[in-house]
């Protein structure tokens, strides 16, 4: 018997994807297919749980099924556009030309109608992420909080100038906070490289780390923490 095949997960910066239909079965047959093409897959079964998954995390696409029970993919699609550009291709059964400029009008970037060549749906993908592809940021080289200021290259934290000494671990969670321009770190990414360290260690961390840097670090503005994911740090390049 032939061994199974070996899924290589996607990278880290590869395409996160958010496929959202209330088949199970299509869910299922998408999110492999796109994995195996490359792109990080999340995948919610109504509306209401697209929310939930959009309230944490971010997606750099939507395949958003149209027809759905409860909230219809595009009131779903009209929703989000009141407060989002994240590009949105919708999977429709509908064929009349209306309804198909309906979901252009309220600002979806494609359409593509059921049943579908997966291939086909893998080209759309591409075409739209590379139409939405944003130029590349310049590195952050210098984060800057409040009289502070962070070198990432050196290492060096400064106030007002005059050097503020920092702990190894406070210096490489302070580099990956400024990198992140201002993004939420999850606590896992802050934990030390190669160590199983608890939840609990990277918080008393971040706590002496705001010791340094906060004025009240009972009420922290600059290293700010996101409930039940992690920290972000307010700064600016």
């Amino acid at each position: 018997m032939p061994a199974a095949r070996t899924r290589t997960p996607p990278p880290d910066n590869a395409p996160h994807l958010l496929v959202v239909d209330d088949d199970r079965r299509i869910l299922d047959l998408l999110s492999r297919y796109l994995a195996d093409h490359g792109y990080r897959v999340t995948t919610a079964s109504s509306a209401a749980e697209a929310r939930a998954r959009l309230g944490g995390m971010a997606f750099d696409l939507l395949v958003l099924d149209w027809m759905m029970p409860g909230e219809s993919g595009i009131d779903l699609a009209r929703s989000l556009r009141g407060g989002s550009d994240v590009p949105i291709l919708m999977l429709t059964a509908r064929t009349e030309a209306a309804d198909r400029i309906t979901g252009l009008e309220i600002g979806a970037d494609d359409y593509i109608g059921k049943p579908f060549e997966p291939r086909e749906l893998l080209l759309r993908i591409g075409n739209i992420l590379r139409r939405t592809e944003q130029p590349s940021a310049r590195p952050i080289e210098i984060a800057h909080f409040g009289e502070f200021e962070f070198h990432l290259d050196s290492g060096e934290l400064t106030r007002d100038g005059k050097p503020v000494r920092i702990t190894d671990r406070e210096r490489e969670m302070l580099r990956i906070l400024a990198a992140s321009g201002g993004d939420t770190v999850p606590r896992e990414k802050l934990s030390a490289p190669g160590m199983n360290v608890s939840e609990r260690a990277v918080d008393v961390q971040i706590n002496r780390l705001r010791r340094k840097i906060e004025r009240d670090p009972t009420n922290p503005i600059y290293l700010r923490t996101v409930r039940g994911i992690g920290y972000r740090l307010v700064a600016t390049p």
